[in-house]
């Protein structure tokens, strides 16, 4: 009794939450990051485009949701999210077509939104669902979830004893690439400057320690047993005796 303790909160706001349960400092930091397989499959929560619900995609349930932006954005800044957290390379077209739209029937149910994406998208040969990029973009607008990673990391580097491990689980490209970004310029192993440029004299012990430096993959076994999980990466790095950074890259 007493060894678990469930707070309800964004990572970036770990600190504070710990803080208010009088714990400074952890041993172990594990992210999860992204939707979880309970969101997808309740209907009502309007992340999925195979399940007929609400527009939502709002992971606290607060704030603006889906319907909201894609009923709301100008075509270009629709366009721009479709292609930043989609890597969708008919953003334009296919923004084009939710802002004609929306003119006459104003968008309010995945399934509305996820049959124009499939009508303007082509198929790819991959076999996977026309819709995909476009809903993970829009939800990763409306949950603000790459800033999220940023402030979830900075957390976590803070809260981390030195020896302490974070263990950060990425299910696609852009997750992926903030982690392992942020890794390697904590470790030491960022691009330097030219060494044509003046040095600025400044040195920056390395905060963490990377335990490997490719990310764990599932296996066979494991991608049968739950298919969703053929995209996660796990990076695990440990926390050294350095100072956390601040969240421009200084020492705090």
């Amino acid at each position: 009794a007493g060894r678990l303790t469930l707070l309800e909160g964004r990572f970036g706001d770990m600190q504070s939450l710990l803080a208010g349960c009088d714990v400074r400092m952890v041993d172990g930091v594990a992210l999860d990051l992204g939707v979880s397989s309970m969101q997808l499959d309740r209907a009502e929560r309007g992340f999925s485009f195979r399940k007929d619900g609400p527009l939502d995609m709002r992971m606290a349930g607060q704030g603006t949701s889906a319907a909201d932006l894609v009923n709301s954005l100008k075509e270009a800044d629709l366009a721009d999210i479709l292609w930043k957290y989609g890597e969708e390379r008919h953003s334009r077209r296919l923004a084009r077509a939710i802002v004609h739209d929306r003119q006459t029937t104003p968008f309010h149910s995945t399934t509305q939104l996820a049959e124009l994406v499939r009508r303007v998208v082509p198929k790819s040969k991959d076999g996977i669902d026309p819709a995909t990029r476009a809903f993970q973009a829009i939800r990763i607008a409306v949950n603000d979830e790459l800033g999220e990673v940023d402030r979830g990391l900075s957390a976590a580097e803070h809260l981390l004893r030195p020896g302490g491990r974070l263990a950060v689980v990425a299910f696609h490209s852009l997750e992926d690439r903030a982690v392992k970004d942020f890794l390697k310029k904590r470790c030491g192993a960022a691009a330097r400057p030219s060494r044509h440029l003046p040095s600025t004299g400044l040195t920056r012990p390395p905060s963490f320690r990377l335990l490997s430096r490719k990310p764990v993959l599932p296996d066979s076994a494991e991608q049968s047993a739950n298919p969703r999980a053929r995209s996660a990466r796990l990076r695990i790095a440990e926390r050294t005796e350095a100072p956390a950074w601040d969240h421009s890259g200084g020492q705090a």
